[in-house]
């Protein structure tokens, strides 16, 4: 089973690197190679593309494509670090995630690529590339909610959405250091592809489960 895992920035640098994460989802991606999956690892920016971008803010005047080129060498540098952590890996991170691969590699890892593609883009364009179904998309929060829970108290957490509805949470706008649950214009993508997409917290066992076909506690959005 290929799978196509968007790692999100919060996960990797949230106010700095998080070794023991890190260290953990080594761990599960090798168990699990072993199993005979394959991953596809995308790594957002988070904090350190965040703190980049706002410096160079209070000291020019940036427009959109100048934040977005800073965000991707975040993710470079991301990648540069999950890329690190395993021996039988793919020789080069990607960035194109349209271009041909051809390898027996069991564990590819990715970078951003272009302004206006974030990770979350570029993970729908590799899934398409390599016709795969499945996105799982691990970041700071464990499901899509119906309202934003850190400024409503009555937020309910959503376990199963369509693309319209979901559509209707994340907008159709993308903007550089945007934190949603997932990039609108990938939103777009997504639902056009007819991809599924699950969107999974920190818990490394859930994504265990994903991977064992069990139950898990995220959102599906399909």
């Amino acid at each position: 089973m290929k799978v196509i895992i968007s790692l999100g920035g919060s996960l990797i640098y949230p106010e700095q690197l998080d070794i023991d994460f890190l260290k953990q989802f080594k761990t599960v991606i090798e168990e699990y190679v072993k199993k005979g999956h394959s991953f596809v690892i995308f790594c957002g920016g988070g904090r350190l593309a965040r703190n980049y971008q706002k410096a160079a803010s209070e000291m020019v005047d940036l427009n959109d494509e100048q934040k977005d080129w800073i965000g991707i060498q975040a993710t470079k540098m991301n990648a540069v670090l999950v890329r690190s952590l395993f021996k039988d890996v793919y020789a080069k991170i990607v960035k194109d995630p349209t271009e041909k691969i051809d390898t027996d590699k069991k564990i590819i890892v990715c970078s951003g690529w272009k302004p206006g593609w974030s990770t979350d883009f570029d993970a729908v364009m590799m899934a398409k590339n390599l016709k795969a179904q499945i996105i799982v998309n691990m970041s700071n929060i464990d499901f899509v909610y119906d309202k934003d829970p850190k400024k409503a108290d009555d937020a309910k957490p959503i376990t199963v959405s369509t693309w319209d509805d979901f559509k209707k949470i994340v907008g159709t706008e993308w903007i550089p250091g945007l934190n949603t649950p997932f990039d609108p214009i990938a939103t777009q993508k997504a639902a056009d592809y007819g991809l599924t997409v699950i969107i999974i917290g920190k818990n490394l066992d859930n994504l265990k489960k994903i991977l064992e076909g069990k139950e898990f506690d995220g959102t599906t959005i399909k």
